[in-house]
């Protein structure tokens, strides 16, 4: 995998496996609520946003919406669903490469997916404090796909040692996010630099601990001229 000088301590934007995403999800019915209820966010923010609009956008009555998701935390779930999908769907063997350079190629995969939603997924972070029980809710949700990128890595996330992963893993990617709500680079080199550097820091942590022990596979930096 091809990447970039190390100066800011991020990647290059031509990281292996990125695409670019689309808005939309397909013709299908909750494919449709979903991209509707993030629009609507995007506009009235997501306390403001009701189930009347989201079915006026999305084409579909309310029964039909209620079907499909019966709650905001419903919508929330099947939003993360589907960039799960989506991440999964571009995993590719990654032999020979560093368990946190896979990581990062995953991690990055997931903001590729939740860029053109950004304002929307912004609302819905901007008012998550305002339903800290609807937040609660969510929270198991955002670790199983958590497990999930830690699997799509090629590490495990079963047991002991597992959950600890996954969890270390979680925190890492919620201070990225937070750089990518921000991130105003066409590359997204902010989010990247702050992803790269959150995760050697958990690899550090990791060693320290002795939970895992340094991977001698990790690239040069280039500016060493090693």
């Amino acid at each position: 995998m091809a990447r970039g000088p190390r100066a800011t301590g991020g990647r290059s934007s031509g990281r292996r496996g990125r695409k670019p995403r689309t808005p939309g999800a397909g013709g299908d019915a909750a494919g449709r609520i979903i991209d509707a209820a993030l629009a609507v966010a995007a506009e009235n923010g997501w306390i403001a946003t009701s189930f009347a609009e989201i079915a006026t956008r999305a084409g579909v009555s309310l029964a039909d919406l209620y079907a499909a998701f019966p709650s905001k935390v419903a919508l929330i779930n099947g939003f993360i669903e589907r960039i799960d999908r989506e991440v999964l769907a571009g995993t590719e063997s990654q032999a020979g490469e560093s368990a946190r350079d896979r990581l990062f190629d995953v991690l990055m995969r997931c903001f590729d997916a939740l860029a053109p939603h950004r304002v929307g997924v912004a609302a819905i972070a901007r008012d998550a404090p305002a339903d800290p029980i609807a937040a609660v809710c969510v929270l198991p949700r955002l670790l199983r796909s958590f497990a999930w990128a830690v699997e799509a890595a090629g590490l495990s996330s079963a047991g002991m040692a597992g959950a600890m992963r996954v969890k270390g893993v979680a925190l890492v990617y919620a201070n990225a996010f937070r750089v990518w709500l921000r991130d105003d680079t066409e590359d997204m080199a902010k989010t990247m630099a702050a992803l790269d550097a959150g995760l050697q820091r958990a690899e550090s942590m990791a060693v320290f601990c002795g939970l895992a022990r340094r991977d001698k596979r990790a690239r040069p930096d280039p500016s060493t001229g090693a």
